[in-house]
């Protein structure tokens, strides 16, 4: 489900529900990182990792250990980018060449509404004023979980940039459905702080591709070098 929101130079790997992925092991490194953890975020981690390693030989990149840098960020072999991301029931990586796209984020969650009085901490009021809309003209998509998603996204896709925090409320997210769907779509997210420099441009935007299906809401964004 993920590569349909991803271009042509990203490879994504998934695995669903109990789906078993070829080599699901840890190195030693990841292991320290998670010695006291319990046993299902193990197996995500374990998988989740799995997944990402198999992007890697797809690239012809041999698979290595993927340890945790500043914030918790995952720290790819050189010349790569990537995202993972995990929920109940499912774990990806998307990886590309950091010669073909400048950064990119994934996430995925589950297509239920956000817990109560979590939207107000996420959503700007534009937002919220928006989100009604969208829930009004296609009541059975929880747009509350996929603004949570795709702001997700953007913070993966961001923070390889610039190595800082953004917060929830530094992101204006415009979305759209595609024409003629309730399940797919894009979206727009507007920065309200300083973007990263990429190409010697400053970027004050970035652009996503959402998804609902199978129980999910997935949401993607890549960033690209300005060519031509």
């Amino acid at each position: 489900m993920i590569e349909e929101l991803l271009p042509d130079s990203v490879v994504a790997v998934e695995a669903h529900g109990d789906e078993e992925v070829e080599g699901a092991t840890l190195y030693p490194e990841e292991q320290a990182l998670i010695a006291r953890a319990v046993e299902k975020r193990v197996r995500e981690f374990t998988v989740v990792r799995a997944c990402a390693r198999r992007a890697m030989e797809k690239l012809g990149v041999p698979p290595q250990a993927i340890v945790s840098g500043h914030r918790g960020a995952p720290q790819w072999p050189a010349g790569l980018i990537g995202s993972m991301t995990h929920c109940e029931g499912y774990r990806a990586a998307a990886l590309a060449r950091a010669t073909d796209l400048a950064s990119l984020g994934i996430d995925a969650e589950p297509h239920l509404p956000l817990p109560a009085n979590v939207l107000p901490s996420v959503a700007l009021p534009t937002e919220d004023r928006r989100l009604g809309e969208l829930a009004a003209a296609h009541p059975t998509v929880h747009w509350d979980r996929l603004l949570f998603s795709a702001k997700e996204s953007v913070y993966k896709a961001w923070f390889p940039l610039t190595g800082e925090w953004l917060d929830f409320t530094e992101a204006d997210i415009e979305v759209e459905t595609n024409a003629g769907h309730t399940t797919s779509g894009g979206f727009r997210a507007q920065l309200l702080v300083p973007g990263p420099v990429v190409d010697g441009r400053r970027v004050d935007h970035f652009l996503g591709r959402w998804t609902v299906g199978r129980g999910l809401v997935m949401t993607a964004v890549t960033v690209e070098y300005a060519r031509g």
